[in-house]
Order: C-alpha cells, then sequence, then structure tokens
C-alpha cells in the first residue's frame, strides 16, 4: 500500500509531467510546424551555383547553432531568470525596468523613449498573430499536392481561407477544452516528425560506411564555410532570413513562461521539443542528399520560388495516402500552433489595456477556474480578417514565409534591450557584468533582424505596418488619458471636503447607496459634483472607488482593496489588480459590504464620468491624435462592461473636455 507522502510524490510527478506536455502544444506549438516550410526556404535560399552538399551541410550547421543559442541559451538560460512574480514578456520586462521619474506638479506625464521601443516591441507581436496561422495553415494545406498531385492552388488557398475562418470562429468558445488536448496532440507531433527525421538520417547517405554523413552537419565551420561561399551580405542576409524562419516561435517561450513554469518549459524544450526538431531538420537534410535528383529544381531556382517545388518535408513518406495522412495532421498541428500565437495576442491587448495603453475593450473569460482564458472579439476579428486576406493576397506559404521573420527578430531586438535595463534596474548588475551578456544577444539578433529586413519588399513591411499602427493606437490613447488625468482630475479639487459637503444643510440625503468611479484616488469626483449641483442631492451611503492596476501580473487577494472612512457616510475605496488581471466591481463591492458599510450590490447606483472630446485646446498632442483619441474614446468598450457591472445600475454623466 502506497504512504501519503509516496502517494504526494506521485502526484508531484504527475504535475511536472503535465505541465511539460502542455508546454509542448502552447509553448513550442508555433516553432514545432516550422519543419513544415522552414528546410525548404532554407535551401531554395542558397545561389544555384554552389554544389547541394555544401547547402545543406552548411544550412542544417546555422539551423543547429541558431536553435542552441537563440533558443536554449538566450531565451531559457538567461532571459527566462527575468519574471515578474512568475510573468514573462516584454511588460513583464518593462515593470522589471528602470520607471520613468515623475513628473513635476502640474506637468503632464509624456510617455518615454524607452516605453515607447518596449511597446513597438509588444506590437509587433500583433503581425506575428497574423502572419503565423496564415504561414502555418496554408504549408500544410500544400501537403495535398503527394496526396492529389492535380489540385490547384486556387483550392489549397480556399481550404486554407476556410481552415482560418473555422480557427477564428470556435475562438469565441474558449480554449479550455482544446487546451487539454494540445499537449498531448503535440506529443505526438513532435514523436511523428522526429521519428520520420530519425528514419531518413540512418538510411542516408554513410561516412566510413557506418556514420550517417548528415550529423557532421553540427560542426560550425560548415556554416562559416558556406556564410564564405556567398560572397557578400545580400546573398547571406537572404540566407539567414530564411534560416530565422526555424526559431519563429521563440518568444512565446518567455511570454507563456507564467502558465507553466520555467522549469517545466526547459524540460519540455531539452527533452522533447528540441530532439524532435534536429531530428526532423537533420532527417529532410539526409533526404536531400539521398535523391538530389528529386530536388534538383529546389536547388537551381531563385530564392522565393519555393512555392512551386519539392517541399522535403512531405517528401519524407511516399506519396499517395501517406502523404495524405501526414497533411491532415499537419493541418492539426499548424491549427495549434496558432491558437497559441493567437491567445497571446489576448493577453498583450488585455495588460496593455490594463496598463493605460489601450483602450477598453469587450473582454470575455471563456474559463472560470482558469483566469489566464480569455477572448477578445474585437482583437480576433482583426486577426481573422487580416490572415485570411492574406492567405488570399500572398496565395502561398513561399511567398507569404518573405513576411515572416521580420516580427519575431524585431521583438526579439526590444527583448534583449528590455533584459539589460531589468538587469540594471531589477538586479543591480554592474556594467561589465550586462554589457558582453546583452551586448552579445544584441549582435545575434540585430543580424538576424538585419537579414530579414530584405524581405520588407516582399511582405516584410506587413508586420512593421501591423506594429506601427498598434504603437501609434497606444501612445495616443496613453497621452490623450494623461492630458484628461491632468485636466479632469487636477488638484484643484482635492481641497474640496467631502465630508462638509455630505453634511451641508443645502443637500438632502436620500436612502439608498451610490458608489463613484474615480480616476485617481484623492479628490472630489467631478460626477459627484455635477450630481449634486443637478439634484441637490446624496445617498447615504457613497463610495468613491478608484480602479489602479500595479506592475505586478496579479494582486494577492489581502492586497486586493483598501477602505478608508471620509466621514458622514462617505467611505474611499482603491481596488488593485494586476495588468493579468481584469477588474471585477461587483467582486470589490461584495468585499466592502463584507466590511460593514450597507452597501448592496444590486441595489447600489454607480456613475461614471463621460468624456466628450472636443479639439482646438492646448493639449501637447498633433491634430490626427486629437482626432484619433476623440474616435478611439467614441468606440472604446462601455464601462458597464468592462467592470462588469449591470447596465441599469449605470449613470453616466456627460463630461465635455477640450484638448
Amino acid at each position: 500500500m502506497d504512504t501519503p507522502g509516496r502517494q504526494t510524490e506521485t502526484a508531484k510527478k504527475a504535475l511536472k509531467a503535465g505541465l511539460c506536455v502542455g508546454a509542448l502544444g502552447v509553448v513550442f506549438g508555433d516553432i514545432g510546424t516550422s519543419p513544415l516550410y522552414a528546410m525548404r526556404m532554407c535551401v531554395n535560399a542558397v545561389p544555384a551555383g554552389l554544389p547541394p552538399e555544401a547547402a545543406v551541410m552548411g544550412t542544417l550547421s546555422l539551423v543547429f547553432w541558431l536553435l542552441l543559442l537563440v533558443v536554449g541559451l538566450k531565451y531559457l538560460l538567461v532571459v527566462t531568470r527575468a519574471d515578474n512574480r512568475g510573468e514573462g514578456g516584454i511588460f513583464a520586462l518593462m515593470a522589471l525596468g528602470p520607471q520613468p521619474p515623475r513628473p513635476k506638479e502640474g506637468r503632464v506625464p509624456r510617455v518615454a523613449l524607452s516605453t515607447l521601443l518596449l511597446l513597438a516591441g509588444a506590437a509587433l507581436l500583433y503581425g506575428d498573430g497574423v502572419i503565423t496561422p496564415a504561414v502555418t495553415v496554408l504549408s500544410a494545406a500544400e501537403g495535398l499536392r503527394g496526396f492529389a498531385p492535380e489540385l490547384p492552388q486556387k483550392f489549397i488557398v480556399g481550404l486554407a481561407c476556410g481552415v482560418l475562418a473555422v480557427l477564428f470562429w470556435v475562438q469565441k468558445k474558449g480554449t479550455s477544452a482544446i487546451g487539454r488536448v494540445f499537449g498531448p496532440a503535440m506529443l505526438g507531433w513532435f514523436t511523428l516528425i522526429g521519428l520520420m527525421g530519425l528514419w531518413h538520417i540512418v538510411t542516408g547517405p554513410k561516412l566510413w560506411g557506418f556514420l550517417p554523413k548528415i550529423l557532421l552537419s553540427i560542426n560550425p565551420l560548415h556554416a562559416a564555410r558556406l556564410i564564405s561561399q556567398l560572397g557578400d551580405w545580400t546573398g547571406v542576409s537572404v540566407l539567414l532570413g530564411s534560416v530565422v524562419l526555424t526559431i519563429t516561435g521563440a518568444e512565446a517561450l518567455y511570454a507563456d513562461m507564467g502558465h507553466f513554469g520555467r522549469g517545466a518549459i526547459a524540460k519540455a524544450w531539452w527533452r522533447g521539443a528540441l530532439p524532435a526538431l534536429l531530428l526532423s531538420y537533420f532527417g529532410q537534410g539526409a533526404l536531400l542528399l539521398e535523391k538530389p535528383a528529386l530536388f534538383a529544381p529546389l536547388f537551381a531556382s531563385a530564392p522565393g520560388s519555393a512555392d512551386v517545388l519539392p517541399n522535403p518535408f512531405f517528401e519524407q513518406l511516399p506519396a499517395g495516402w501517406p502523404q495524405g495522412v501526414l497533411t491532415a495532421l499537419s493541418v492539426g498541428a499548424a491549427v495549434i500552433a496558432s491558437q497559441a500565437v493567437i491567445s497571446g495576442a489576448y493577453s498583450i491587448t488585455r495588460s496593455a489595456i490594463q496598463l493605460g495603453y489601450f483602450p477598453r475593450l469587450k473582454v470575455l473569460h471563456t474559463s472560470a477556474s482558469v483566469a489566464g482564458q480569455i477572448y477578445v472579439p474585437l482583437i480576433n476579428s482583426f486577426l481573422a480578417v487580416t490572415a485570411i486576406v492574406v492567405v488570399l493576397a500572398w496565395q502561398s506559404s513561399a511567398r507569404l514565409a518573405s513576411a515572416y521573420g521580420v516580427a519575431v527578430t524585431g521583438s526579439m531586438v526590444v527583448t534583449t534591450y528590455a533584459f539589460f535595463r531589468a538587469a540594471r534596474a531589477a538586479w543591480k548588475w554592474p556594467w561589465w557584468k550586462a554589457a558582453p551578456v546583452c551586448g552579445a544577444f544584441a549582435a545575434l539578433d540585430l543580424a538576424l533582424f538585419g537579414a530579414a529586413l530584405h524581405k520588407f519588399g516582399d511582405g516584410g513591411w506587413l508586420p512593421i505596418f501591423i506594429g506601427l499602427g498598434m504603437v501609434l493606437i497606444m501612445h495616443t490613447w496613453k497621452t490623450g488619458r494623461n492630458e484628461i488625468q491632468m485636466r479632469v482630475y487636477g488638484t484643484a479639487l482635492a481641497e474640496i471636503e467631502l465630508s462638509t459637503i455630505a453634511a451641508s444643510k443645502n443637500i438632502v440625503r436620500v436612502p439608498g447607496s451610490a458608489v463613484f468611479m474615480v480616476a485617481t484616488p484623492r479628490g472630489t469626483p467631478l460626477a459627484l459634483l455635477h450630481h449634486l449641483k443637478a439634484n441637490k442631492c446624496l445617498q447615504k451611503n457613497v463610495v468613491l472607488l478608484t480602479i489602479t492596476t500595479t506592475d505586478a501580473p496579479f494582486v494577492a487577494p489581502e492586497e486586493r482593496m483598501t477602505l478608508s472612512g471620509l466621514g458622514e457616510g462617505v467611505w474611499r475605496a482603491t481596488g488593485r489588480y494586476g495588468y493579468m488581471e481584469s477588474p471585477d466591481v461587483a467582486a470589490l463591492c461584495e468585499r466592502i459590504e463584507a466590511q460593514g458599510i450597507p452597501l448592496s450590490p444590486l441595489s447600489t447606483t454607480f456613475y461614471f464620468n463621460r468624456e466628450m472630446i472636443l479639439s482646438g485646446g492646448n493639449a501637447r498632442m498633433f491634430g490626427w491624435q486629437k482626432s484619433l483619441y476623440a474616435f478611439l474614446s467614441r468606440n472604446a468598450h462601455p464601462v458597464k462592461d468592462y467592470y462588469q457591472i449591470l447596465p441599469t445600475q449605470i449613470i453616466e454623466i456627460g463630461l465635455p473636455v477640450q484638448l
């Protein structure tokens, strides 16, 4: 009979194993589907004049060392050590880095240049959220050619669009049910691609009669020799721009750290994802050397024309039904990889909203037990429409891959910069320690980013354009909110004594309770003053409630709220939420009532300011920014839904503000 201690140890091992399997599905879903198209694009990027063996061996050497240096060394061994209470990603590093100084009294806070750069890194992930579903699903659908070569490209494109439409449509159902199969499904996927690669490694060309020749590619001299043979930077950038496709999804490793933990992600990488990826790439390389005649068009064609050429990934299995089955499995893996990056876009959006860099959007929780599972309809619609339009415009995965890599490498550069700031501020690393580590990472990141930029004219502009649009929205919204904060909630109102107002004989105290939503935990809200001016009355129980967002991803329950009495039946409450949480005013009201305040959440009236933006003011914003902010403000999601309050309990008071 098992002892309780042994049962506990068994349960812990099962939990750790479950986290590792789950990490395979969510964290490494994107990078796990790169073999669908990456090797074909890399080989096609080598100039036609070079021998196939030099092209294959040199390319695999680059892939091998890039996976080890970027994913293994940079992210797993170094960057993931920088976590904000277990959470990773750009916003976590932003919170750990030095905070901008407080502006002088009466001055409007400005968005610092360093903050703007970090926001750009986060915004680039929206471009990744568009291209990842498009290129992975389209690459998988193109595998049908091995099953039915006569299929026209239009049919494959239509099928990919249909799969994308279904993928984005089911997002509103939530990922809790699908999430349970993510890990096991991707475990099966990694096992499959690893076994296929191992078979071709073993049966491929041999050295000395027994050693698989392709394994010699781990020698970095093959990579150095290939780069030297390319001659100029143009050829090198074309090759590196294709090789970088093998590490797409590396940023998700750090961003999803809070869901699985650093240990589980590291084990999933070293024991599962990395061996399978290396076996797959080396197996494809062995197949390329074994059947040079089959892949001769791939070596002889101009870079970027691989969409009509054989794909070594699908050619690992015989044509016909084996490739048909592989195609179906590839589509499933592509859907899982896309799901992970789509969910990441939702999380980024919620964090930006909570930190005040994005207007309120409708955020739906799709799981009662997992707080991180959310659905943002507007972002989902944007990603869906854009991804389908991209597939229709580019028509093939080879051409679409030209737009891939810019967003990933750009966010990698920003992550290195943010890590440097966090190491200096949070860990107090001296210059002599932080500069060499981050400098080495920055050199590699900048080289990859510079190589990816050669794709700008072929589609690389797309993720940059999407990221730039998101940065403009974030900067405009934050700047506008800061201006309104100063103009509406300035120090002038802090002088007013609330208890004196409440005790005035000119004010009638009526039965009931009211909650006035206040932007800052001081002063008298304008909504209350307008209410008194218009109605000459005030409820017997009044709560001034402020919702604040902390730099931490989550707030402990005991730190959720503070409450203080101002006298005459007026209280001030402050609710605190992390940037990974969504505020719940109804829950805060229940906390207030539990502390003895006669506040019934179901019979309370909530008062909000409804800002009406007018132009012609002296705000330090460009004219187009004022117009954009006014548009965003008019179309921001109603507070009744964002704060989870019944619309019948809300009174909005118009407040003209001139910017």
